[in-house]
């Protein structure tokens, strides 16, 4: 069976073709520009690679209510030409095949479970820092889902004493996304993070904040593996950071045997996502 998948994010769609083990065997990456332009795109990827069905992990937020009316549909992106876009129903229209949505998030998460770094763990939760912060939680194969999608990215921490930082977060400021996202490092500097990478104190800050959410993500969810990708991760100095800090803040409350394989980066070489996808159409 060829399987069709779509990682469909805010600045670029990546297309695949997989097989069932979740092997890559077409791609194709675009820009994303307005709806119709990029679904054009892929109508013609898809046309060209026949493919039986479809798995698409989008960026949000995202309306993932399987009884909703507007399941499917994005919502308040500040990408205004996509706001309120019915995304899954224009695709399933396109293709005329059966088609399966999550968050990007979400399926990367099952991409790295299913193939990746926490293939042989129970559970395993993902989580991006990039333009944004996002995670997604994957137990026993089944991708969490409440009453829709979560905003992990969202919580709420404290803020370091000498970090006089107001947030970049239009809505919450200082939640964990308007003190560590991308953005928030910029902001923060007047320098892109890429040209921070020589200044510890920049790093040591952002393991600071990071580790206070991996502490309150593993006290609540208990994952075998903590996945953490994007782009700001490209600075890998941050994993040893992270996990001493991490570990400061447990304070022996919760046994871990071995923190290097707890907090792992991704296994997956920026694949997750499409490969994530094909086990979501698989899983459907």
């Amino acid at each position: 069976m060829r399987i069709g998948a779509i990682e469909a994010g805010g600045t670029k769609f990546v297309c695949a073709i997989g097989s069932q083990d979740g092997e890559i065997l077409e791609r194709i990456t675009f820009p994303t520009t307005t709806p119709d332009e990029t679904l054009n795109q892929v109508d013609v990827f898809f046309r060209e690679h026949k493919v039986e069905r479809l798995g698409v992990g989008a960026f949000g937020p995202i309306n993932l209510r399987a009884v909703s009316e507007h399941y499917g549909t994005i919502g308040k992106t500040p990408k205004l030409a996509w706001r309120d876009f019915p995304l899954l129903q224009d695709l399933k229209s396109r293709l005329k095949i059966p088609v399966f949505i999550d968050t990007d998030v979400n399926v990367a998460s099952l991409g790295e479970y299913n193939y990746g770094v926490a293939k042989d763990a129970g559970s395993c939760l993902y989580i991006t820092v990039g333009t944004g912060i996002g995670a997604g939680f994957v137990q026993n194969g089944i991708i969490f889902q409440g009453y829709d999608h979560s905003e992990m990215g969202h919580i709420l921490i404290q803020k370091h004493p000498e970090d006089s930082f107001e947030g970049a977060c239009p809505s919450h400021n200082t939640c964990l996304e308007g003190l560590a996202a991308g953005p928030a490092i910029e902001t923060r500097y007047g320098k892109k993070s890429t040209n921070l990478a020589d200044q510890d104190d920049v790093w040591e800050l952002e393991a600071y904040y990071l580790a206070q959410a991996i502490m309150n993500y593993f006290v609540i969810l208990s994952p075998e593996k903590i996945i953490i990708g994007g782009g700001v991760m490209k600075q890998e100095k941050l994993y040893p950071m992270i996990r001493k800090q991490f570990i400061n803040l447990l304070n022996d409350y919760i046994e871990v045997k071995d923190v290097n394989q707890l907090i792992v980066a991704p296994a997956l070489n920026d694949n997750q996502g499409v490969k994530g996808a094909i086990a979501l159409a698989m899983q459907e």
